[in-house]
């Protein structure tokens, strides 16, 4: 292959239409735009959800809930997960991170007790469960939180 053979794919390229240049092109006059009308006119734009003076969906679906801003994700982590770590080692927000278990080190890491844990782990989390605190003390490891 060289350089002078290079095509790009048939359809990927084409040429877009030149409005308003003449009658015969069958883009002028009104340039696609039709006759009359908000959307024919220069700056003629409707805002999003506009429909036209009708009550708009938007604002005729009831609305439930509340979301509070200052709501704390957790990223969450089970006991049966850290199965692969080294019996002893120190289990924190970066190890986790590292072992690919969390989206990221900095986020509130939460644990919680689905799974079996047989190895000792040292083990430091924002919040744990009362059960998964018991399955780490059972194991003979320590858990840390910080709140």
């Amino acid at each position: 292959m060289k350089l002078n053979e290079l095509k790009s794919d048939e359809g990927s390229r084409f040429t877009r239409k030149r409005k308003g240049q003449g009658i015969a092109t069958g883009n002028g006059k009104t340039g696609g735009r039709g006759h009359k009308g908000q959307k024919s006119r220069s700056g003629g734009k409707v805002m999003r959800g506009f429909e036209g003076g009708q009550m708009p969906l938007i604002r005729r679906v009831p609305k439930r809930g509340f979301t509070p801003l200052t709501r704390t994700r957790f990223q969450v982590v089970n006991i049966g997960q850290l199965a692969g770590f080294e019996a002893g080692s120190n289990v924190d927000a970066s190890a986790l991170y590292a072992a690919g278990l969390v989206r990221n080190a900095v986020d509130p890491i939460k644990l919680l007790a689905t799974g079996e844990l047989k190895v000792k782990l040292n083990i430091s989390v924002a919040v744990a469960s009362a059960t998964a605190k018991s399955a780490v003390e059972v194991a003979g490891g320590t858990l840390a939180e910080a709140a």
